[in-house]
């Protein structure tokens, strides 16, 4: 099954890809669309792992992962979120702080917005079953509680 650790986006590149195997001088993807067009990166490309993204918050973290954000997304708009990369900055504003109401206005910008959307938008198509989240195992101390069988 496929993982947010399998996806990455390559800067200058559109679209998203998936990890496929290393090679000696960098790593062969595949892209998320229909033409699965295949391309080696290397050290010279800038490559961001979905699983190693965040979006800034005014949290105490001060960020949140990309990955809980597409949960989010998808618990509230499912396979349709009625924004695109076409929308106006105050429709993406508006849909954005809906979904992550404490995030960073000033350093998450509407660019950083239209991606966000259009890489949902890819996954929705081509990767659904990662945005379902996963459900936690029922183990002591995980803030879940501890069934008794005596």
């Amino acid at each position: 099954m496929i993982e947010f650790k399998d996806i990455a986006a390559v800067a200058g590149k559109g679209g998203l890809f998936k990890v496929l195997k290393p090679t000696k001088s960098g790593v062969i993807l595949e892209s998320l669309d229909e033409n699965k067009v295949k391309l080696v990166a290397t050290v010279h490309n800038k490559i961001s792992v979905l699983d190693e993204i965040s979006v800034y918050t005014y949290t105490s973290e001060g960020t949140t992962p990309l990955k809980d954000v597409f949960y989010t997304i998808y618990k509230e708009f499912g396979n349709d979120t009625g924004v695109d990369k076409k929308s106006s900055p105050e429709e993406l504003k508006g849909f954005f702080k809906h979904v992550l109401p404490n995030y960073d206005q000033e350093r998450v910008y509407v660019s950083d917005i239209k991606k966000l959307v259009t890489w949902y938008n890819v996954l929705v198509k081509q990767a659904p079953e990662l945005l379902k989240k996963p459900a936690k195992k029922g183990k002591p101390g995980n803030n879940e509680p501890a069934t008794d069988k005596s």
